[in-house]
């Protein structure tokens, strides 16, 4: 992936160890940068609102792609939820954003990304006890090529239809935010997948 000066400033600073504090962008309720807090301090409770992203690829029969949140992740390990989600380093666009976490965390750069709007939510994790106060910009694009994903981010995966995600959905935990960054994509996910694919 190439770098940008947020992604060089910040370096593989994901994931675990002696790594530098990793910092987010704080923003007001228009999503107006207003300066950076570290990203564990920003989850904890009540939370500090910050700037986020989720990306939603689909295959070319409109099947979306999930993933299982690896076990190891402090925060909603081993549930599932959209194809990528992730935070902006400050200084660095949303969309870099979401292209550099969907090639770290799943080996592919989506052959189309594309805006899809953006939702404000808070949603505590009852498990954990952080909260997510997120600004977060919405992606919708297609995955063409095979998934290799990074075990210590990604758990499994699956390609699912709209209806195999209702059973899923029912039977099996998902992210605190899953329903309503999805509900908030759903008019864009329509316009790339079209009316059959049922989204």
């Amino acid at each position: 992936m190439p770098t940008t000066p947020a992604t060089a400033a910040n370096g593989a600073s994901h994931g675990t160890g002696t790594q530098e504090a990793i910092m987010l962008e704080l923003v007001d309720e228009s999503g107006n940068t207003i300066g950076t807090a570290e990203k564990l301090s920003a989850h904890q409770a009540p939370g500090q609102l910050h700037r986020a992203f989720s990306v939603f690829l689909f295959d070319e029969q409109g099947r979306l792609l999930l993933q299982q949140r690896a076990l190891g992740k402090y925060h909603s390990p081993g549930v599932w939820s959209n194809t990528c989600c992730g935070h902006p380093y400050p200084g660095e666009s949303p969309f870099a954003a979401a292209a550099r976490r969907t090639h770290e965390e799943l080996g592919l750069s989506p052959s189309l990304l594309a805006e899809a709007g953006t939702v404000r939510y808070n949603h505590p994790d009852p498990a954990s006890g952080l909260v997510e106060q997120e600004f977060n910009h919405l992606f919708v694009g297609l995955a063409q090529v095979a998934v290799r994903p990074d075990p210590e981010e990604v758990g499994d995966t699956a390609f699912v239809t709209a209806a195999e995600l209702a059973k899923r959905h029912a039977e099996a935990p998902f992210s605190a935010w899953f329903m309503t960054v999805l509900d908030a994509a759903r008019p864009a996910i329509r316009e790339l997948t079209g009316d059959a694919a049922g989204w």
